[in-house]
């Protein structure tokens, strides 16, 4: 009964993902208030359990099981593996070496943007395969059930051609290898699915371009970068960061860090040694910012230019700073590796512009 009972407890809790969020920013705020990591878990487990009224509620037995384990001497991340998800045991893992109310909050900012990440993912693509499994499923049934009666008042002197000779064929091939379209079909599915998470090498590189792996390689780097972000801002070290997400990934992902971290190790940045693998991954502009900018300041200035090349002073004023912003736009777009110093060559002559020009404006003013 008991394995029972831990069995339902971690089902329970694996699936409402929400729910367990909330279990989850409940903890780190105890801990922000200065409870013991132990003393959070058993106020929490007084709480859902009703004050011990109801021992048996799932997230009851959740809190009692992490304290066993940490009991025993386990890590945090390793007394709830099992638990949590696997981004979210990544996530924990950090809390080994910083603090553990990072890791938790980390936890929290980070699931509910895969979540609404893959929502809005799974709203995209639901429609076309929807479409998809209409399409085979009316041309099967046209097949089986319309034509044949058709075919059969019309008589069998009757000579088809054009599209309807075509519709007669595909009927016949519906009726005597139906069972054959649809195991096919299932197989198809089933090998582009072990594919997504297990393909790689120059050629997954190609696919990836194609749905549904491009879909899927979005919906990886995303949940990458948040947990690099995560991670970074939790006090580790790039290097060690990728290494972590590298040992806890699958087979897709871990090939692409391997080889990035590969590139760092001979003392590449991190958008260098991602462009240097040549998966284009997270995205060729991304790669593109890090792998060019000289510093966070320049891949912010980077992201302003590109947010403001559709309407705002420098487009309105274009010709008063000597073309400026057309002039980022060329190198911008045209994917330049030296747009930094050939701007930085133009700015004296663009500031006496601008600085003129301010002054005719305030003398309107």
């Amino acid at each position: 009964m008991e394995k029972l009972e831990l069995f339902y407890a971690k089902l329970v809790f694996k699936m409402n993902t929400e729910r367990r969020l909330a279990l989850i920013r409940k903890l780190a705020s105890l801990l922000r208030n200065d409870f013991s990591l132990m003393d959070a878990l058993g106020r929490i487990e007084k709480i859902e359990s009703k004050e011990g009224r109801k021992p048996d509620e799932p997230y009851a037995i959740v809190m009692r099981e992490w304290q066993k384990n940490l009991e025993k001497g386990l890590s945090f991340s390793d007394a709830t593996r099992g638990w949590l998800s696997s981004e979210e045991t990544l996530l924990v893992t950090s809390a080994n070496v910083t603090d553990l109310v990072v890791a938790l909050e980390n936890v929290d900012n980070v699931i509910n943007g895969i979540t609404k990440i893959k929502r809005a993912m799974r709203n995209a693509i639901s429609y076309p395969l929807f479409l998809l499994a209409l399409t085979f499923g009316i041309i099967i049934m046209v097949g089986m059930y319309l034509v044949p009666p058709l075919a059969s008042v019309a008589g069998p002197n009757v000579v088809w051609t054009g599209a309807a000779n075509l519709l007669i064929q595909v009927s016949e091939f519906s009726m005597n290898y139906w069972h054959m379209i649809v195991v096919g079909f299932v197989v198809i599915c089933v090998l582009v699915w072990i594919s997504l998470a297990n393909w790689t090498g120059w050629v997954r590189t190609l696919f990836d371009d194609l749905p549904p792996w491009s879909i899927y390689k979005m919906h990886t780097a995303v949940g990458w970068l948040m947990s690099l972000s995560a991670m970074v801002s939790a006090g580790i070290t790039m290097p060690d960061a990728m290494r972590i997400l590298a040992d806890n990934s699958n087979r897709y992902l871990r090939d692409i860090l391997e080889s990035t971290l590969r590139y760092i190790a001979n003392g590449d940045n991190l958008g260098v040694a991602l462009s240097k693998t040549g998966r284009n991954f997270p995205n060729n502009e991304i790669a593109l910012k890090r792998k060019y900018a000289r510093g966070e300041n320049d891949a912010e200035m980077y992201d302003i230019i590109l947010a403001g090349r559709g309407y705002n002073f420098g487009v309105v004023y274009s010709e008063n700073l000597g073309d400026l912003i057309h002039q980022w736009r060329l190198l911008l777009d045209g994917r330049k590796d030296n747009w930094q110093s050939t701007i930085e060559k133009k700015m004296p002559g663009i500031e006496t512009k601008l600085n003129g020009f301010l002054d005719q404006l305030k003398n309107i003013e």
